[in-house]
């Protein structure tokens, strides 16, 4: 249903990309005046040179935001999206962008964050490095069970209502912003075919022997998520969730998988009887298998657990530790501080270039499993710290440890705490290596690091393939 008051807006060209993936056009809208000025308008699912028909949603001082009623004119630079789940599922926005143009977009997306947000001198911006994948990238992937799954209008529509489909048995992915519906997935591409085979074989399971999918209202359900991990050998990792005590029917779900398919070389399960999915605080069962799986790069091999922090795109990980290890310049003689260091990938991946290398987190497990990687790879020059990087790095940790020659730090999507800014302008080291998922957050540190240093390289590198987000690594040197 229409909101009133809000108009309809036809045959409106898309002109560009703008924040978070959606497409922006620019709308005359009175101006209370007497006369007209433009509006940017945000529209989700179109691509520049698109002429359609508008239906406002939200309509603010500065922004509007619309969905499409209809498409008048197809763009040249739209393509077939190949996922069946395009639109619904939220994921993969930009599948119908050539990924060509979705480099292009990306490239510019760091370029005007850096220029807007951050306002410091820039070097020319490196070309974006691709991915050589752009489907099946992917080495990790969570999917949700409802005993209900969340159906579009048009799929009522198309099946002549509610009465004529099967709502059962929903297990995919959640839709946007909704905790409680879950779009029941056949086909996801982000990963190979086993991720299908499993995920479609477990519902069928499900219906056949009465395994129940969890509710998130009653919190009543005995199959709550799957995770599933896998490695450059393809050896998978299964994580089974169960919202209920483990019993002779979950049991018998456990044999069938372990029996149906042998690349799940890892199979864990979880009782998770909490009132939100996460499992960081859950215990980890071992049904078959080890309880890890092992990634390698360049030779190094890195422990992946259950509850472990590892890049999802493994290929596209490399190029991005390549570029930050590059970035940083090592001779042999420095000490090298990587904060954010999650399990300690990058730590360990440039270790061997360096001094020492201290690492710190905030995730106590992760740390651990730091340590364990820097032990099965034989690399005794690292130290790695759990706590919050703004309490733990301080004069005091330096003057126990020294001081930094070398800073690399990759931070959440919120980028750094002014006080981590602070502590680093204080230790003053010769090079930081910024590695960012997010050139937001990214500049404005970027504009706090100016006060003594200076932009001297900045390469992008896209992780993952039709989505807005990109990672981008800088380099600053000291004044």
């Amino acid at each position: 249903m229409k909101k009133k008051n809000l108009p309809l807006l036809p045959s409106v060209t898309i002109t560009g990309i703008g924040a978070e993936g959606k497409a922006i056009t620019r709308v005359p809208m009175p101006n209370g005046e007497g006369g007209t000025s433009e509006i940017v308008c945000f529209v989700p699912y179109c691509v520049p040179g698109d002429v359609v028909d508008l239906q406002v949603t939200k309509k603010k001082h500065s922004y509007m935001e619309a969905r499409v009623e209809r498409i008048v004119t197809y763009s040249d630079q739209r393509c077939a999206p190949e996922c069946p789940h395009y639109g619904e599922c939220g994921g993969c926005k930009w599948q119908i962008l050539p990924y060509t143009e979705q480099l292009r977009y990306k490239q510019q997306q760091v370029a005007d964050n850096l220029t807007r947000i951050g306002k410091v001198a820039l070097p020319e911006i490196s070309p974006i490095i691709g991915s050589k994948h752009i489907y099946e990238y992917r080495n990790k992937l969570e999917f949700s069970c409802a005993d209900r799954k969340w159906l579009s209008w048009d799929a009522i529509h198309a099946a002549g209502g509610l009465e004529n489909i099967d709502t059962s048995y929903g297990l995919g992915f959640h839709i946007p912003n909704c905790f409680d519906k879950v779009l029941d997935i056949e086909t996801c591409r982000l990963m190979p075919d086993i991720n299908n085979r499993i995920r479609n074989g477990v519902r069928t399971f499900a219906r056949e022997h009465g395994l129940t999918f969890y509710n998130e209202h009653s919190h009543q359900g005995k199959l709550r998520t799957l995770i599933l991990r896998t490695n450059h050998k393809g050896e998978m990792m299964l994580i089974v969730s169960f919202g209920e005590k483990v019993s002779k029917p979950c049991m018998a779900l456990l044999e069938w998988l372990h029996k149906e398919f042998e690349e799940i070389t890892s199979l864990l399960y979880v009782e998770n009887m909490k009132m939100n999915d996460t499992i960081a605080d859950q215990e980890i069962h071992v049904y078959y298998g080890q309880d890890h799986i092992i990634e390698e790069m360049e030779g190094l091999q890195f422990k992946v657990g259950p509850k472990s922090f590892y890049q999802t795109n493994t290929e596209q990980a490399y190029e991005l530790y390549k570029v930050a290890r590059e970035f940083a310049a090592l001779t042999g003689d420095e000490l090298v501080y990587d904060l954010y260091t999650g399990t300690g990938t990058i730590a360990n991946f440039v270790a061997r270039q360096a001094k020492q290398v201290i690492g710190i987190e905030y995730v106590p497990e992760a740390i651990e499993d730091a340590k364990v990687n820097s032990e099965i790879n034989g690399i005794s020059n690292t130290l790695f710290f759990a706590g919050d990087i703004k309490d733990v790095l301080s004069d005091a940790f330096f003057a126990q440890h020294g001081r930094p020659d070398v800073i690399i730090t990759d931070p959440p999507r919120a980028g750094m705490h002014e006080d981590v800014i602070a502590t680093i302008l204080r230790a003053e080291p010769k090079r930081i290596v910024y590695v960012s998922c997010n050139p937001a957050t990214q500049a404005r540190d970027l504009a706090m690091l100016d006060a003594l240093y200076s932009v001297a390289k900045v390469q992008p590198v896209d992780m993952f393939p039709h989505t807005q987000h990109v990672e981008n690594v800088v380099l600053l040197i000291h004044r």
